[in-house]
């Protein structure tokens, strides 16, 4: 390779870096799209609303969040994946996002090769949760009649492989218990267990603290890895003897995989600085959410685990995969 040839390809380089981070520099020029593959309403939608508003008023630019749900959350989260990488399409996604690529081997997209961590934004503690009045006033209770009536006993979820459905069956499989999964949209399993129609639902505080705190829900345990700040009283399912049932239920932030990096970091220093916010972290606070940050590395590598981890929860619960 010749010298002129070699400094022409060094020059090059160089002028596509400079234009890499002035894009970065300039981003956001426009309004950027936040895709939650999840209802209204939902965790992720919660979160993904409070942490846009005040990105939105940080950069200048709109962050319009859009509900895509539907197919377990893969209808959204494809077209994050297959969206123009250039840092104004975003995926916030629950915990969820790392189920599917096990029950729905068939998607369009790959979930590590075709897109990308930004950070967790928060973990969500859960509750298992019953409706009062139901003579089922303590886990051991709940365990007992799962035991005795193996065939009777019924949980509802946000739908099958949810977030909250396998936290609910992580702590099915480690009581020794059998119960009938009955799948809702959304929170409507919460309704369900108030109205009386199914016995019990793993719920995200982040949804369903009011109806604890109004007595519409009795809380048995935490089914998170610890005690929440919001239930400091309420002991985990661990405490109260069931191992290996705790289950982490998190939002988190995306890109398409070839949003260019300095794009990536930009945005991650001001989530990070929109989650410190007093404003956004104490409304975050008073719903039981906890932030959780991870660079973006970092988190990519624990999507890894997770998938992994999953696998055999999936397989344990006996939970249907979808064909290719």
């Amino acid at each position: 390779m010749s010298r002129l040839v070699a400094r022409c390809i060094v020059g090059a380089a160089g002028v596509a870096l400079a234009t890499t981070a002035a894009v970065a520099q300039n981003w956001p020029a426009k309004p950027v799209h936040v895709i939650v593959p999840l209802t209204a309403g939902s965790s992720a939608d919660v979160i993904a609303r409070r942490v846009a508003q005040r990105l939105s008023e940080q950069l200048g630019q709109p962050f319009i969040v859009e509900n895509k749900p539907g197919a377990a959350g893969t209808i959204g989260v494809a077209a994050a994946a297959h969206a123009k990488p250039d840092g104004y399409t975003l995926l916030v996604h629950s915990s969820s996002y790392t189920i599917t690529p096990i029950t729905y081997p068939g998607a369009p997209y790959d979930t590590l090769r075709d897109l990308a961590g930004v950070t967790p934004l928060t973990l969500l503690p859960q509750a298992v949760v019953v409706a009062p009045g139901r003579g089922i006033e303590s886990l051991g209770d709940l365990i007992a009649r799962g035991k005795a009536k193996p065939d009777a006993l019924t949980f509802g979820s946000a739908g099958v492989g949810t977030a909250t459905h396998l936290s609910a069956e992580r702590f099915r499989v480690a009581a020794g218990i059998d119960a009938l999964h009955v799948p809702f949209k959304g929170a409507e399993a919460v309704s369900e267990v108030i109205a009386g129609r199914i016995d019990f639902t793993v719920c995200p505080l982040i949804v369903c603290l009011p109806m604890i705190k109004d007595k519409r829900l009795v809380p048995l345990a935490m089914s998170s890895g610890q005690r929440s700040a919001r239930l400091p009283g309420l002991p985990t399912t661990l405490e109260l003897g069931v191992p290996n049932s705790n289950y982490d239920f998190w939002v988190g932030l995306f890109v398409p995989a070839q949003t260019p990096r300095d794009i990536v970091a930009k945005l991650h220093k001001e989530t990070v600085k929109a989650l410190a916010d007093p404003a956004v972290k104490e409304s975050l606070t008073n719903v039981g959410a906890e932030q959780n940050l991870l660079e973006p590395a970092a988190f990519d590598q624990a999507i890894a685990r997770e998938i992994a981890s999953n696998t055999g929860l999936v397989k344990a619960a006996g939970i249907q995969v979808n064909p290719k």
